[in-house]
């Protein structure tokens, strides 16, 4: 067997381990949820706002302990047994399906998987057509032997991944190396971590492309959909103040429906949680109300620096005012469902159906907050949903006209 063949046999193997690790998870999961309501519900009278024992004790107790060691053990069998024969497996190639299903668990429990050193867990890598681009300069000359030195890097959402940027047959990467000479490289990440972490990682790893790419890089764009503006954000912060030398080039950023004052869902999700643990009997389905990874968390009040989700419990908006940097030229795309008025008066408008238009805008009361992207850098696009922003096609023409006027 190849040494290729042998490598891809091992995905598989780490699929099947990271799915079994994610049922042993549920498991114990359910049984400490099992547990704690059992605790609760002993527990009288209890009265409402009173904390009740998570767990129970005795012999009750010594039950639920064996539950879970037993299947800890159970998984633990099942972990070695498919690394053992992992040479064995079958192999299947990397598809869009795939990623897809990854992508969408990273971006709920992305935090989980890596904490747990779950093989399901994305690691952040650029890649084109679906494949890892090699960081060092031989390998990546032959992989993109066409490559320019106008760089494009483009940074998917939530719960997305780099193939989802072709959306209904168009890519706004593929039509821009087309039109204005280009070369698109796509981000792959794991959209359940920290959006701070991100773009940490980013910084150093646009640092490592930039040192690999095949010719000099004259100036670099960033292409970004929901959350991977803020990522961008992020890793802007964290290369300025790490002086990377690709903070010294020429950047833009074009941020499309990019929620960087939060996402009102989020909230609504953060209020329930709190609603539930109201009560000591509903306390314990807080656990379920919490299957929101990191990231999504994040996207509440739209953080971006460690400081942000440190400070206090989440429910207030504890952000460190974080201006775009001067030399950075930023464009921003909202996005309403509401369909254009025709005579032309104002109205309140509803968002893209996940981002507010005035978050999308970086629109804030608080001037600290506010983007202040001027208006000509600032579109509104009608009839158009979030996930449209990726292939509509007044969306790409507004960018294209952008950055061919720059």
């Amino acid at each position: 067997m190849s040494l290729r063949k042998r490598q891809v046999s091992r995905g598989v193997a780490d699929d099947l381990r990271g799915i079994g690790q994610l049922a042993i998870d549920g498991v114990i999961g359910a049984a400490e949820l099992v547990e704690a309501t059992h605790a609760a519900i002993t527990y009288l009278p209890a009265a409402i706002g009173r904390p009740a024992p998570a767990a129970t004790t005795g012999v009750t107790g010594l039950a639920y302990r064996s539950v879970r060691g037993l299947t800890r053990l159970v998984g633990d069998g099942m972990d070695l047994s498919l690394s053992a024969f992992a040479s064995t497996l079958g192999s299947v190639g990397p598809s869009p399906w795939r990623d897809a299903i990854l992508s969408a668990i990273n971006g709920v429990l992305g935090d989980h998987l890596e904490a747990s050193g779950n093989p399901l867990a994305i690691p952040m890598r650029f890649r084109r057509d679906g494949q890892e681009l090699p960081l060092a300069r031989g390998a990546l000359r032959a992989r993109l032997p066409q490559a320019g030195g106008k760089l494009l890097v483009m940074v998917h959402g939530l719960c997305m991944n780099d193939r989802q940027w072709k959306y209904d047959g168009h890519d706004h990467g593929e039509a821009l190396a087309r039109t204005l000479g280009y070369t698109p490289v796509y981000l792959h990440y794991n959209s359940g971590r920290r959006i701070s972490d991100n773009g940490r990682e980013l910084a150093g790893l646009l640092e490592r492309l930039l040192k690999a790419w095949p010719v000099d890089v004259e100036d670099v764009v960033f292409l970004c959909h929901s959350m991977g503006g803020l990522v961008v954000r992020s890793a802007l912060e964290a290369g300025l103040r790490k002086d990377k030398s690709w903070t010294r080039l020429p950047l833009r950023a074009v941020f499309l429906g990019t929620p960087h004052h939060g996402a009102p869902l989020e909230r609504a999700g953060n209020w329930a949680e709190q609603l539930i643990a109201f009560s000591p009997y509903s306390a314990p389905f807080v656990r379920l109300s919490q299957l929101r990874s990191a990231g999504i968390q994040d996207l509440r009040h739209g953080n971006l620096l460690d400081r942000d989700w440190k400070r206090g419990n989440g429910r207030e908006d504890n952000r460190t005012p974080l201006p775009l940097p001067a030399a950075v030229r930023a464009y921003a795309i909202a996005a309403t469902t509401q369909a254009a008025r025709r005579d032309g008066k104002p109205r309140r408008l509803s968002g893209d159906g996940l981002v507010p238009v005035a978050s999308a805008l970086g629109d804030h009361a608080n001037p600290a907050f506010d983007l202040g992207i001027p208006a000509s850098r600032r579109w509104i696009g009608y009839g158009i949903n979030h996930l449209e922003l990726l292939g509509d096609a007044a969306v790409y023409a507004r960018i294209r006209r952008w950055l061919k006027a720059d």
